[in-house]
């Protein structure tokens, strides 16, 4: 605020220097208001023309200002697109997974079921010429684990 400014403020605000002493004084005379109209009216006009004037920096730092803003909500629209396809397409690919599974799990059980042990054994003995092993082919071990083997040399004969 100019120096000019601040005296003219000073000066509507101060007080007469008219004192009446007494126990009968109600109010103390102070200068007329118009002044401070004054005042307040070259104020706002001041406050006109600053906002009125604005100079190449500003506008260009507002333009680069906008021009941000709308950029980054531009790209943070897309990735919220970006991320509504993707958790679509995942809620896609677990439907399909889980029908998979369901239709996994349907074959398995059939292919189980159609399994005739009985028959497996009357072809491997008449067709393809297999036998039970006699005793003396059979051979007992003792593992130390019973989670697996290893085997170190061939089995004898």
């Amino acid at each position: 605020m100019p120096r000019s400014q601040v005296i003219e403020r000073n000066q509507a605000l101060r007080y007469t220097e008219e004192v009446i002493e007494g126990n009968t004084v109600r109010t103390q005379a102070v200068v007329p208001q118009i002044r401070e109209k004054e005042f307040r009216r070259t104020q706002i006009e001041a406050v006109r023309e600053r906002s009125l004037s604005m100079n190449l920096r500003y506008v260009l730092f507002l333009t680069v200002a906008a021009v941000a803003v709308v950029t980054i909500c531009v790209y943070y629209l897309k990735l919220q697109a970006t991320s509504t396809q993707l958790q679509k397409k995942t809620v896609s690919l677990q439907t399909t997974l889980k029908d998979l599974k369901i239709e996994n799990d349907i074959v398995y059980n059939e292919i189980i079921s159609g399994i005739d042990l009985e028959r497996v054994r009357e072809t491997a003995m008449e067709e393809l010429g297999m036998r039970y092993p006699a005793q003396s082919q059979i051979t007992y071990y003792d593992a130390a684990s019973s989670d697996y083997v290893k085997q170190f040399e061939e089995i004898p004969d």
